[in-house]
């Protein structure tokens, strides 16, 4: 994983998007056609723009499908189930919070390997 701090921005490229959140672009690009409420907006150029508000959206996806094994459509049906329940931003925000602490993981993982790279 790679630096992946959401830097203070108004809008992303789906190529800095897809580095804060270890997905490629097809990837990314398929989560939109199959999950409504990722709808990024484009920007003159036709390009999609993201905002932070997308990212821990995004991030929330990627839990539900990868950590907790949700398929498309229960992904799909759990998002809905948040947002009836007023849960959703508040599920984003921990997503958001669990992938900054798995980084800051694997970021001292990296420096403790610089250290002792013998692992004594």
């Amino acid at each position: 994983m790679t630096d992946r701090r959401i830097a203070r921005k108004e809008y992303y490229s789906i190529g800095e998007v897809c580095e804060l959140v270890d997905l490629k672009p097809h990837v990314l690009r398929y989560w939109e056609t199959q999950f409504p409420v990722l709808n990024p907006s484009k920007n003159r150029s036709g390009n999609r723009v993201y905002q932070r508000k997308e990212i821990k959206l995004i991030l929330l996806v990627r839990k539900l499908l990868y950590e907790e094994k949700y398929t498309i459509e229960g992904a799909r049906q759990r998002l809905e189930a948040m947002r009836r329940e007023g849960d959703r931003s508040e599920s984003a925000q921990e997503a958001l919070e669990d992938a900054t602490v798995q980084m800051l993981r694997d970021e001292l993982r990296q420096i403790q390997a610089l250290v002792d790279p013998e692992g004594e």
